[in-house]
């Protein structure tokens, strides 16, 4: 899908968002009109072979792109992608995944309907992760107030979700539609990311900071999800690098789950379809979001 076939699918989505189809269970359209338009617009990726992980000298160039875009060698002296598998052919069945990541107001109408608590954390909490953020400069503006999102960031990702919480978020859509959502594999990601042809990022072998939102060329900050179009996938998927990392299926040989992408606070080297890290299910990051996935029909 090129980009003005992704642009026209963000149309779509637009005015899905605008009210429940009759035929497609209005009743529970009429309480989450925008889970079930971002349902409507799941990106179909074919089944078949696609070329997975990254070879030595990939993992090389994408410590000089962190360097390059970050002025450190944080990267290479942590060896953050050596753990990537090396590069082959897998095969994975057909499915579709989301255009986008699940939104602040998306996320807001499971809140609604009783079947899930706001995403919140205190500094008390955030501290004991162990995570580096300051909470009241880069963690307490994305904390939902009374019990809704943060007011402007209802367009933004939603972020503070644990892997339960985003695996149940995907479930409660499906319901919906009588069908089922899932967070998606790790590979099935990867695959949505770079192609069948094993592009290094979603749109291409360099990395280029005006196609996603990171510390290079963003606000240090999340944005309003579909803003860098030109970031698109071979497949027409929005947002698979910059912005937010999402959670998937796949756990990592220490139980904690997969994430894969980059986010707002990254630089060059991350966001490759081959790249990823591990976090514990617990976890609540304002790094960290999601995206739904599916079975193809």
């Amino acid at each position: 899908m090129k980009h003005a076939a992704t642009t026209a699918v963000l149309m779509v989505l637009a005015t899905a968002c605008g009210g429940p189809r009759a035929t497609e269970h209005p009743q529970a359209a009429a309480t989450a009109p925008l889970s079930l338009a971002a349902d409507a617009v799941m990106i179909a990726i074919p089944a078949g072979n696609f070329i997975s992980g990254s070879t030595p000298e990939e993992r090389a160039f994408a410590y000089d792109d962190y360097l390059a875009t970050s002025g450190r060698d944080t990267a290479r002296e942590k060896q953050w992608f050596d753990h990537e598998e090396d590069r082959r052919l897998v095969e994975i069945p057909a499915f579709r995944i989301d255009l986008l990541p699940v939104t602040q107001a998306q996320y807001a109408e499971m809140v609604t309907a009783g079947r899930a608590k706001p995403p919140m954390i205190d500094e008390a909490a955030w501290r004991a992760q162990g995570f580096a953020q300051d909470y009241a400069t880069e963690v307490a503006r994305f904390v939902w107030r009374d019990g809704r999102p943060p007011v402007g960031r209802e367009e933004h990702p939603v972020v503070l979700v644990t892997w339960a919480e985003a695996d149940r978020y995907c479930a409660w859509r499906g319901a919906l539609r009588d069908e089922k959502r899932r967070l998606p594999t790790a590979h099935e990601y990867e695959k949505a990311s770079r192609g069948e042809g094993g592009l290094t990022y979603p749109w291409g072998n360099v990395f280029e900071p005006a196609r996603l939102n990171s510390a290079v060329n963003g606000p240090k900050d999340t944005t309003a999800v579909g803003t860098f179009v030109d970031g698109a996938s071979p497949f027409g998927v929005l947002e698979m690098a910059g912005n937010v990392f999402v959670w998937t299926s796949t756990a990592a040989e220490d139980s904690r789950m997969v994430v894969k992408g980059s986010a707002w606070e990254d630089f060059g080297g991350l966001g490759r379809g081959a790249s990823g890290h591990a976090r514990p299910k617990e976890a609540r990051h304002v790094i960290v979001g999601f995206r739904c996935a599916a079975d193809a029909t």
